[in-house]
């Protein structure tokens, strides 16, 4: 990468969870992640103001493990990271349908693990500029 060049960030991890609600408590209480986000499943979305932790909450009728689930980068131009996704030898991304105001794009690495894709970021509350150990 060249010093004009801006680096994606790591901004968004996701857990599929049994129990969404008491992992968050848990968050909220020893790490004091913010809660900003509740979906009608019970899922939770919190936020240390740079980074955002999806708790899915895991259905017992799908095929989806309990456990670390993808992660989510913020980057700037999507068609300039498609492109190197597919020279590298990776599905193009896929756009995401979904009604969460999340990521745009899922992609996977060579091993296949899934990681999403945003422009706009992931949400949630922003850390107080001069936050020490944010950046």
């Amino acid at each position: 990468m060249d010093g004009t060049t801006v680096r994606p960030k790591l901004r968004h991890l996701a857990i599929v969870a049994r129990d969404p609600e008491r992992l968050a408590r848990f968050y909220t209480s020893v790490f004091a992640m913010e809660l900003f986000h509740r979906d009608p499943d019970g899922s939770c979305f919190l936020s240390d103001g740079y980074l955002s932790l999806a708790l899915i909450k895991h259905q017992l009728d799908g095929d989806t493990p309990v456990g670390m689930n993808h992660f989510g980068f913020h980057i700037t131009d999507t068609t300039a990271t498609s492109e190197a996704l597919v020279a590298a030898g990776t599905p193009k991304p896929a756009e995401r349908f979904t009604n969460r105001p999340f990521a745009e794009y899922r992609a996977m690495d060579p091993k296949g693990n899934w990681f999403d894709l945003s422009e706009h970021g992931f949400g949630g509350p922003r850390a107080q500029s001069g936050s020490a150990g944010r950046g």
